[in-house]
């Protein structure tokens, strides 16, 4: 539909010999003094006005921001794209798929289901790390790939035929973020001879990376992503917009890690949530594309809606760079400065809150136990582990009760480990009364090598994600390093699983090209696979006397990781504490076995003449790293690996496919069922009710993430879900995970809350997805008795604390919950894409009185709950409050649907609802 246009800002651009339509932002007054991402938002209005969902009072109001105003008015947005990875985005086509029925059986046209504006799908949370450390680890792993995930795999191919504007990029090519920028990612859109902004709405929250690019978008739940397939335009407040002035250069030894870490701390603790953020000032040209790139990508982490880059010659630079069209660049490059969106190093947009950062002032930093907030200097990383240790042992431990296993080995101030040194003859581990809990546990592996692990032994050393894989700064910096350690005969510790999983096969391009996979292959960072693997829970098994020695005594392994996402219960079900760490520093940890270890004061080992090696000694200078990108890195390398992105290779090419509109569901498949979301639908809405009767289904602390909602990673065989699969003749070993398992809602339902260490304090003192049945007193599993609720006609509530959801943009956190028959979530807070997630599913999300908790108002979770003032919905207003009534106590909970938009969706039942029945009557 063409827009209104009563700005008469319809214009045209000549790029070449070609030419533009462009709808120009000086139209409007006021616009010159917005942020560069509200200006992406203007032009989006006046190119969609249409005097319904846009009006030209909208587009007022937007150029009219008070950067100083509480967010408060509405407008619609919608994005150029939609893009998905597989975890996310097998359930949104089961959708889809589904909707394509419920619309037929109500006497529409199912042509009507189909995607409307481009929507991409990139296959990359899928692999796991089953075989480490071998050549042919990557051949063995896509071999399992295929095995494990055949059929949801040919659900995608299906889906890639039956839907138009829907393309898959196969399995064993990249991580969905570093394929988007350096493939998908427009810049600057063109269709239908129009020119506009690149934005998009992705099914992940790392969609931010993008942002590195100069393009709008973010994160949002499957369910939300569909509607903007569908064409539904996403509804938001005008946000609050963070300046961010960089100035500086990073000091050498100072990584793009350390500075996104830097930044997640400030952010973080300044308080982002629901804003948006910008980077401005003299620093910005500083700042390489692939660290752009890689501070955009951390923005769920310090929670911002977005965190976004400007358009400048840096853009140009890297859109070359990665092989994009001629046109294409300068199309981007006179877009941007006809549009005034072309960076200004002197510019002072407003904004509604500023901060500034010094990048010579950035140092090497981790960042853990458990969120990727909590940054450690890596000068204290030592102490700050060695303290954090004692939150994670048993008191018999802390109170000496273990000395007796200690006594046999001499105290040492050194590492308290020790593994093979650099003639490969086991050394005699160093024991452990130095301060800290110790258990040392002696080991044989399978290879017959003996060595002692401890608390604090680092058993998992992951080059992975798309935060750093992205980087040729980090990536080459990593390969370096560890070239330096071969060199002077140093190995990694004979328990670490070390992996290297790129985010593009451009990554192994200029490894060879600069010779530097041997040296990664002997330390056994052979590659694995092209994805997100252990940064998504994808870290694969132990081997198995390492899982049996920590588990069997309790021990504290340490995975380190170079990804974006360090939650408890993620990474692998045998690690209790996870740091997150450039590339290089993964490597020095996988040399050093352990996180007790001081590297300015201590060695990573000894080399071949008996000598200390130090890290410093082995750590490239940028000098070095420039100069090999410089040598390695070429645009031919991103042509040829994206040439035929979407064709796969034989594996994906042989797989049948299936045919027809709608999907032929499989009665026996464990992988994709038709879910129950539409049964029983009627063309118009029921009124909302209020809610009596209610109990308690988890009453839960803060920062509870949607992996302790909804865990991506392994199936416990004695968990609902993993029962479920053995009733239905799966093998343990054909388990998988979750994630790959999110077509199922049978799965998914049983394992909503099943985290192994979700803290409910309904039963204190019991880690995972436990929980107080009070129809019968008893404890159970939260899946057994949402099922006992639901047989009695009981609807359910969860009590939270701060920062409720908050994390990966998984929409079945929400799915799970409503299926579990959870009616409302009262919280002290949440995080934006989760609050959003709940009200599409039709959950109310209820935060509690300012300055009260759970707590502080004495609730116990023991009470029955009844909530009223919900039927006001009906009359077409929100109520800012809903009264209360816990047992004895009561109180008045604010209201989180915040727009009008969200409570249409909330009284449909949900936003897929909404979109079905606005089909039916369009």
């Amino acid at each position: 539909m063409a827009s209104l246009d009563t700005f008469g800002a319809k214009s045209s651009l000549q790029v070449g010999d070609d030419t533009y339509e462009i709808y120009r932002l000086d139209a409007v007054d006021g616009q010159a003094r917005l942020p560069y991402s509200l200006k992406i938002l203007l032009e989006n209005l006046l190119r969609t006005e249409d005097g319904a969902n846009i009006t030209a009072d909208h587009i007022r109001a937007l150029a009219g921001w008070d950067p100083d105003a509480q967010p408060s008015v509405e407008i619609q947005y919608t994005p150029a794209r939609v893009l998905m990875q597989d975890f996310t985005g097998v359930p949104c086509i089961v959708d889809l798929a589904t909707m394509r029925e419920a619309v037929r059986e109500l006497g529409g046209d199912t042509g009507k289901v189909n995607p409307l504006a481009p929507s991409e799908l990139v296959i990359d949370h899928s692999v796991i790390a089953d075989i480490f450390g071998r050549e042919d680890a990557f051949e063995r792993n896509v071999e399992l790939e295929y095995g494990r995930n055949r059929e949801r795999y040919q659900f995608l191919r299906w889906g890639q035929t039956a839907f138009d504007d829907f393309k898959v990029v196969p399995p064993g090519t990249g991580i969905v973020h570093q394929v988007n920028i350096e493939y998908l990612a427009r810049t600057v859109f063109s269709r239908d001879g129009v020119a506009y902004p690149d934005t998009l709405v992705g099914t992940d929250s790392h969609t931010t990376m993008v942002n590195g690019l100069g393009v709008l978008g973010w994160g949002v739940g499957g369910i939300e992503a569909e509607a903007a397939m569908l064409g539904q335009p996403v509804s938001m407040l005008i946000p609050r917009v963070v300046g961010f002035k960089l100035s500086g250069q990073l000091p050498d030894g100072a990584t793009a890690t350390d500075l996104v870490l830097t930044i997640t701390e400030m952010l973080r603790k300044h308080g982002v949530v629901g804003k948006f953020v910008e980077f401005y000032g003299p620093g910005v040209s500083a700042v390489p594309l692939a660290n752009r790139a890689t501070i955009g990508n951390m923005s769920p982490e310090y929670g911002s809606t977005c965190a976004i880059f400007p358009i400048d010659a840096e853009t140009v630079r890297y859109l070359r760079l990665t092989g994009r069209d001629e046109q294409q660049i300068a199309l981007v490059e006179s877009y941007a400065k006809e549009q005034g969106l072309w960076h200004d190093p002197a510019a002072e947009p407003d904004y509604s809150e500023r901060l500034e950062l010094d990048l010579s002032t950035v140092e090497p930093s981790l960042a853990g136990p458990k969120r990727p907030q909590d940054r450690v200097p890596l000068a204290s990383a030592k102490s700050m582990f060695r303290n954090t240790l004692k939150d994670y042992v048993t008191d018999e431990q802390l109170n000496g009760q273990d000395e007796a296993d200690a006594e046999s080995f001499p105290a040492s101030d050194s590492p308290a480990f020790s593994g093979d040194d650099a003639t490969g003859a086991p050394a005699v581990p160093s024991a452990a009364k130095d301060g800290r809990p110790s258990r040392p546990v002696r080991v044989t592996d399978e290879n017959g090598t003996e060595f002692e692990l401890d608390h604090g032994a680092v058993v998992i050393a992951a080059i992975t994600s798309c935060t750093n894989t992205s980087n040729p700064q980090v990536m080459v910096g990593a390969a370096l390093l560890a070239k330096n350690a071969v060199e002077r005969g140093l190995n990694r510790k004979p328990w670490v699983k070390t992996t290297l999983a790129p985010g593009s096969k451009v990554v192994m391009d200029y490894y060879e090209r600069a010779g530097l996979t041997p040296y990664l292959d002997k330390l056994g960072f052979n590659l694995v696979g092209y994805g997100c693997t252990t940064c998504i829970g994808n870290s694969g098994p132990l081997p198995e006397a390492i899982s049996a020695a920590v588990n069997d005594n309790d021990l504290t392994a340490i995975s380190v990781l170079s990804g974006n996402r360090n939650f408890e219960g993620r990474i692998n079900p045998d690690v209790k504490m996870n740091y997150l760490a450039s590339p290089p520093l993964v490597v020095a940890y996988a040399l050093a076995g352990t996180m007790d270890i001081d590297f300015e004061t201590e060695p990573v080992g000894t080399d071949t003449e008996g000598k200390p090696v130090f890290l410093r000694e082995l750590w490239p200078s940028g000098i070095e790293i420039e100069n090999v990108i410089g040598t390695a890195l070429a645009s031919e390398m991103f042509s040829s690996d994206y040439a035929d992105v979407f064709a796969g290779d034989q594996r994906w090419q042989s797989l049948p496919t299936p045919t027809g509109d709608t999907f032929a569901w499989a009665d026996e498949s464990t992988y994709v069922r038709k879910p129950p979301y539409f049964e029983g639908m009627a063309r118009d809405p029921q009124p909302v009710g209020d809610i009596a009767g209610a109990r308690v289904l988890a009453k839960l602390g803060d920062s509870v993430t949607t992996d302790h909602i909804s865990p991506a990673g392994a199936i416990k065989p004695d968990s609902p879900a993993g029962k479920y699969l053995t009733e239905h003749g799966v093998q343990r070993r054909d388990f998988n995970s979750y994630g790959s398992r999110r077509g199922n809602h049978e799965v998914m339902i049983r394992g909503t809350f099943a985290n192994i260490r979700l803290r409910n304090q309904l039963v204190p003192g019991v880690e995972g997805g436990f929980t107080k049945d009070f129809t019968t007193g008893e404890q159970a599993t939260i899946y057994d008795a949402a099922q006992s609720y639901a047989a009695a006609g009981t609807p359910l509530v969860i009590l939270a604390g701060k920062e409720y959801g908050s994390g990966s943009s998984r929409d079945w956190a929400a799915k799970g919950t409503v299926l579990l028959g959870v009616r409302a979530v009262i919280a002290e807070s949440f995080e934006r894409i989760h609050r959003s997630n709940l009200i599409g599913m039709g959950v109310l999300p209820l935060q509690f009185p300012e300055g009260q908790t759970a707590d502080s108002l004495g609730l116990t979770g023991e009470e029955t709950f009844a909530i009223s003032g919900i039927t006001a919905l009906n009359d077409g207003t929100t109520p800012g409050t809903v009264h209360v009534t816990a047992g004895d106590v009561e109180f008045d909970a604010v209201v989180r649907i915040d727009t009008p938009g969200e409570a249409d969706y909330y009284r449909h039942g949900g936003i897929l609802q909404y979109v079905l029945r606005k089909m039916l009557t369009h």
